[in-house]
Order: structure tokens, then sequence, then C-alpha cells
């Protein structure tokens, strides 16, 4: 007669968390599950409080919307930055190679995303009657700083369109970036030539 195996509920439940993770599936997260229990139960331990401590702590600021500690986080707090740029990107991922760079010095507003209507996601998901309020504090120009990609040209031209009716300038970075690319894994050099290489976009 075969037996079957009964997998303790604890297991069976943190495999199905682990699933939430992007790219993860049922035989990868079983065999993360397996490793941090049998392998590294302090890593283990570690990952549930820092999960724990992320999750209650971290917000979105409320001008720049990034991940942050605080309601207004430190790039938007700092007298440093200058307040009449303002570079919009998708992903946290995307400002801080913005900020390798070194060669921006104004603010962010982070998207969170890209339009994707077959993903459900329009203007609403990115939050672009936030984006609309930021650039009427005092901006004088905004850089489009969006993926090259389907997705990430949409949302450029969507948001070059619905910018120009305020009476800002509306740039895109240069194509220095590879069709296709992301920004986290562009070289600091070639991001840095593609900001500065910026054009006007005109919708």
């Amino acid at each position: 007669m075969p037996t079957h195996l009964v997998m303790p509920s604890h297991l069976d439940a943190l495999i199905a968390a682990l699933r939430c993770l992007p790219g993860v599936g049922p035989k990868s997260a079983q065999r993360m599950a397996y490793h941090l229990l049998q392998r590294d139960r302090a890593g283990a331990r570690h990952l549930a409080q820092a999960l724990e401590l992320a999750a209650c702590n971290i917000q979105h600021c409320s001008k720049c919307n990034n991940f942050s500690e605080h309601e207004v986080c430190g790039l938007c707090a700092s007298p440093k930055r200058d307040a009449g740029l303002l570079c919009v990107v998708e992903m946290p991922a995307d400002l801080l190679m913005m900020e390798q760079t070194q060669c921006y010095r104004g603010h962010y507003f982070v998207l969170m995303g890209r339009l994707s209507p077959l993903d459900g996601i329009g203007a609403k998901e990115l939050h672009l009657d936030r984006l609309v309020r930021r650039v009427q504090e005092q901006t004088c120009e905004v850089i489009l700083a969006t993926n090259f990609t389907v997705e990430g040209d949409a949302t450029a031209h969507y948001l070059a369109t619905l910018l120009q009716s305020q009476n800002v300038k509306v740039s895109r970075i240069a194509r220095g970036l590879p069709v296709g690319g992301e920004l986290e894994q562009v070289d600091s050099g070639t991001l840095a030539q593609a900001v500065l290489e910026r054009r006007e976009v005109i919708a």
C-alpha cells in the first residue's frame, strides 16, 4: 500500500509564504525552506526579524513615493538638492543607479512600476495624481528616466503628454542606454552620459 507523506504544517506554510517572491516556484520555495531549516536556522530567524521590521516600519515617502522609514525621506528633505529638477524613475533600484552616476542633484519621483494595461497597471496604480502635485510645487524641468522598453516608452509618452500642460519642461534621458535595457543593469558611466544628453520631449 502506498504511503502518503504528510508535510509538517509549519513547513508547508513556510514554503507557501516563500512563493510570494518573484520567480520563485514550488520547487525553489521548497529548496529555500529546506536550506533555512537544515543549514541556517540563525539565518532564518534573522530573515524573519528583518522582514517583520521592514514590513512594520517602511512606508512610502509622501513626496517622492520611494521607500522610507519617515514620512519624508532623506533625499527629499535635503536642502542640497535642486528643487527645480524632478527625475521620474520606475523603481527604487533605478533611483539608486541614478545616484551612483553622481551627475544628478535634483529630486525624484518613483512610480513603483510602469504602465502595463495587460497587467492591470494604469495611471491610478502609479499614483500619477501625486506626481502632478509634486510637479506643481516648484519644478522647472521633469526628466523622464523610465526604461527603454515598450512599457517604459509608453509610460514616458503618457507622462510627457500629462505634464506638458503643467507649464514645465519635460525631457527624456538619451538613448545611450541599450534598447530594451533596464536602468539597474547599466553601468553608471553610461547612465550618467544618458542623463547629460537628455532631450526635451515634444508630445
